[in-house]
């Protein structure tokens, strides 16, 4: 991987964050209205995967052999990556404070560090360890993870399934591509995703409620489906496209660790439209996952270090992102 070729990923990773992080901020309003969170985010994922879905279908030009060979990397997209990973989260959260759950899913880019060392028996080097325990540590700060008299086994161990999903959507979305069009990946893996989320929430397994109640956005009363297409377009549909094509360039580690100012731009967005408070603490944790992301990225590429390309991944396989 050449040096302008990881300067591109790492722009087209910022906007993935960027875009990631606009969700939180414009889907509270919806669940202040009365939408469940697994209502808001199944409608939210169908529009982003009905969006893609003709970028898609040109970015193919008729090559529809690509996509039916890679069927299990869009399938474990789709079960995992996007489906799986929500669900658990969602479950966890009813359970821990969110915090303490986005702490945990959040600690995936130190599981892809680890599972990469297990695999190969060689050690990161010293600035991936140290990028590591950094950006950890800028994490915390920015989140903030509280007690509370609700946590229990059950939701820490859903959280940490939330990490497992959160790891291994970085791990399928930089798969070597052949052919496949990171938007095709996107597109599929996310209409599929929303399907079964859709099939769950109807099922009664996890609640599933809508409003068509106005809510209030830039500081006026907005229809219900505004923050929905908006999440739906920009927080899903460029967001996703953009994170798999950004892994695919940087490999799943360094990607996953980009990844981490998801948080940091949540954060902003929250403050800047909701109001809520942006403290110092949160400021310096933000500069602190920037300078771990440094650390990290000033390692060069090791293929042998890099989870993606020591993991054959079949979705038959995997164990089971917000």
């Amino acid at each position: 991987m050449n040096r302008s070729s990881t300067s591109l990923g790492l722009v087209i990773a910022l906007v993935a964050a960027a875009t990631f992080g606009l969700s939180g901020a414009l889907a509270k309003p919806l669940l202040e209205s009365g939408w469940s969170p697994a209502a808001a985010v199944t409608v939210r994922v169908l529009i982003g995967g009905i969006v893609l879905a003709p970028v898609a279908a040109i970015a193919l030009r008729g090559k529809w052999a690509l996509l039916w060979r890679a069927r299990w990397r869009v399938l474990a997209m789709a079960l995992i990556g996007v489906a799986g990973t929500q669900l658990v989260y969602f479950a966890a959260i009813e359970r821990i404070p969110v915090g303490t759950a986005v702490l945990i899913e959040y600690m995936a880019p130190l599981l892809l560090v680890g599972w990469a060392w297990a695999r190969t028996r060689r050690s990161p080097k010293a600035v991936v360890l140290i990028g590591s325990v950094i950006a950890l540590g800028g994490l915390v700060l920015v989140v903030s993870p509280g007690g509370s008299n609700s946590f229990d086994v059950l939701g820490l161990i859903l959280a940490l399934l939330a990490m497992v999903g959160c790891a291994i959507y970085y791990v399928v979305a930089a798969q070597p591509s052949e052919g496949l069009p990171a938007v095709a990946l996107a597109a599929f893996g996310l209409l599929l995703g929303g399907v079964l989320l859709g099939l769950i929430g109807l099922s009664g397994l996890v609640p599933f409620t809508t409003s068509t109640a106005d809510v209030p956005m830039f500081g006026a009363e907005v229809p219900w489906w505004l923050p929905l297409v908006i999440i739906g377009v920009v927080a899903t549909a460029i967001a996703y496209s953009t994170s798999i094509a950004a892994s695919e360039m940087l490999g799943s580690r360094l990607a996953s660790f980009v990844g981490l100012l998801e948080v940091v731009a949540a954060t902003f967005y929250a403050w800047l439209l909701l109001g809520e408070q942006l403290t110092v603490p949160q400021l310096f944790g933000g500069l602190l996952i920037l300078v771990g992301i440094a650390f990290v990225r000033s390692e060069k590429t090791d293929a042998a270090l890099e989870p993606a390309a020591v993991v054959p991944l079949d979705v038959r396989d995997a164990p089971v992102r917000s």
